[in-house]
């Protein structure tokens, strides 16, 4: 089937499962996502990174996404991921793209403001979907490198003027996940998860999923949590899988192979992720 939006992905809100968002690079991680998610009939979102823009092109990876998205029957978004500028999300609609993030977390408040609702205003008149960020979530992946100094969590008494101001259709909230690896264990503000979500009714997104023990998924989607982001554990799926094929078949020169065997154990680590979430079989769930 077509492209659908990242909002219409999320209609109605997720509630006791979460749909898994996963970073992808090339057209072997497209396959591992959208072969998991058939398999699971589970609704995905693919997920764009401005590294991965300037590694395949945004006309080229939406080419692939969309190709994929037309052999199966499951609901697929296509969103860029911690966009952090104007151009770049206007780039991904121009190309297709269902939803962008615009990540304007590294301003002051007000300018992040400005910043996302001038791409919710053209966003909006595209029927594209708009994930803001409120707050900055630290760690390293992609072009992404946030120290923790640099780290804060969202100020809930910004939320309610940062949504209604921008007009956003989903939020990050900075919540204590990092993005890659934890190091020591994961420090998780449920708290402050828990008086965002009074606060406003759109869907909320836990980024830096990857890494995580399996009681603070199922806190963080209990407490809420409607789409969980997963970037890091397909790429060590990936490379830790090329680098075992030529440690074991050193003679080998066909990529074909190489790139086979890493998009399989991709496709694995989705698949758990997917079942993890408990999305399987909820793409019947999704208004589409």
């Amino acid at each position: 089937m077509a492209l659908i939006t990242t909002k219409q992905i999320l209609t109605p809100q997720p509630s006791g499962w979460a749909v898994g968002a996963f970073n992808v690079h090339n057209m072997e991680d497209v396959q591992a996502v959208v072969w998991a998610a058939e398999e699971a009939q589970a609704p995905v979102i693919i997920l764009v990174s401005e590294s991965a823009l300037k590694h395949a092109g945004a006309a080229y990876i939406g080419s692939i996404v969309k190709a994929a998205s037309e052999r199966v029957n499951i609901p697929i978004a296509l969103q860029l991921d911690h966009g952090r500028s104007y151009e770049v999300a206007v780039e991904c609609i121009k190309e297709g793209f269902s939803g962008v993030m615009i990540d304007g977390s590294h301003l002051p408040f007000a300018e992040n403001v400005a910043l996302t609702k001038k791409v919710v205003e053209v966003a909006h008149d595209f029927g594209v979907t708009v994930e803001g960020e409120l707050g900055r979530v630290g760690g390293k992946e992609d072009h992404l490198n946030v120290a923790s100094q640099d780290a804060f969590l969202t100020d809930p008494d910004q939320v309610v003027e940062f949504v209604e101001s921008t007009g956003i259709d989903i939020l990050a909230p900075a919540i204590g996940t990092v993005h890659g690896l934890y190091r020591g264990e994961p420090m998780i503000d449920f708290a402050l998860l828990g008086k965002i979500r009074a606060l406003v009714h759109l869907p909320l997104v836990m980024h830096g999923g990857s890494d995580l023990p399996v009681a603070i998924i199922e806190q963080a989607i209990a407490s809420g949590i409607s789409k969980i982001n997963v970037g890091t554990d397909i790429k060590y799926a990936v490379t830790d899988t090329i680098k075992e094929y030529f440690r074991d078949h050193p003679e080998e020169f066909e990529p074909r192979k190489v790139f086979g065997a890493a998009r399989e154990q991709a496709k694995r680590v989705v698949g758990e992720k997917l079942l993890l979430f408990k999305a399987v079989g909820k793409a019947r769930e999704v208004n589409r």
